[in-house]
């Protein structure tokens, strides 16, 4: 049978020995992320927010998608980030969704289990690319299932994990904690309704002590740990959240991608010290995706 856990020296991953496939922190600066263009993108009505779309009589229009998904890499590759490109497959419309199948811990990536069969069939993908970057996974969920987009390695000992019970099962996200737990991180998992689809439509971290967060969809336990854990919050309106605004990718703690068009966030990341990239991702927003959603962080330093 094969093993689920592979074995990881506890020692490993110091900010001295870190393997080069490593993230120790969400807002460290990003220097690798695996993106894959949207050729097949379509919206699957397997969320709320792709059915409302449908509803609207929402198709995707896979030019505008592709001149997104270009001026994103652009944005990323202007502050030295480099692009590794996964080739997009026919029957595979979330492909471009790269941050469900897998997440770079500090002990290299950890590929995941999505609760959808056609997404599981992603993760098979990426394990290829990955092991064609040298970057082989040093460990395959298999217990429960669990989705990136539930996970965030919020800073340098702390990770979080979301629930929905949809998408990540509390058999999934347990399974995950205990790789972190075992290496002495402190976990908090975070139950949520799966209306959200995933943790990071309503919470994402801006820096190591700064979260974009819809409270209204959190629950107040897990509002009062972030506090706990000196985690100051930036208010997300519903409407904003449902829109992908919360779903921002730090690029270094400092300067934020940002759905084009949340003018309010923009204004509020501002205040608060932080420069914004805004980028148009609506053709993604329609079918429940944002800004974290289409990257997935292979490196940070």
């Amino acid at each position: 049978m094969k093993p689920e856990f592979l074995n990881i020296p506890a020692g490993l991953a110091s900010r001295r020995d870190a393997p080069r496939w490593s993230v120790r922190c969400e807002s460290d600066r990003l220097t690798d992320v695996l993106l894959c263009a949207p050729a097949h993108l379509s919206p699957v009505p397997c969320c709320s927010v792709t059915r409302e779309s449908l509803d609207r009589g929402f198709e995707t229009d896979t030019h505008k998608a592709l001149a997104q998904h270009r001026d994103l890499r652009a944005a990323l590759e202007r502050h030295a980030v480099r692009c590794h490109m996964l080739d997009p497959l026919p029957g595979l419309p979330d492909l471009c969704f790269t941050r469900d199948s897998a997440v770079v811990t500090p002990w290299g990536p950890v590929l995941l289990n999505p609760a959808l069969g056609h997404r599981r069939r992603e993760v098979d993908h990426v394990a290829r690319y990955l092991s064609e970057l040298d970057a082989g996974p040093v460990r395959r969920i298999e217990r429960g299932t669990v989705e990136g987009g539930d996970v965030c390695v919020a800073r340098d000992g702390l990770a979080i994990i979301g629930w929905s019970g949809e998408r990540t099962s509390l058999a999934g996200a347990e399974t995950l904690a205990a790789l972190f737990r075992t290496h002495g991180w402190d976990v908090l998992l975070c139950p949520f309704d799966a209306y959200h689809l995933h943790l990071d439509t309503i919470f994402c971290m801006v820096d190591a002590r700064t979260a974009l967060a819809c409270i209204d969809a959190l629950p107040q336990e897990f509002l009062r740990a972030l506090e706990a854990r000196g985690i100051h919050i930036l208010p997300v309106l519903p409407a904003e959240s449902r829109q992908l605004g919360c779903n921002i990718l730090s690029l270094d703690g400092q300067t934020v991608l940002v759905a084009k068009g949340e003018t309010r966030l923009e204004a509020l990341l501002w205040r608060s010290g932080f420069e914004t990239v805004p980028v148009d991702i609506s053709e993604f927003a329609a079918c429940g995706g944002g800004l974290h959603c289409v990257t997935m962080p292979l490196a940070r330093a």
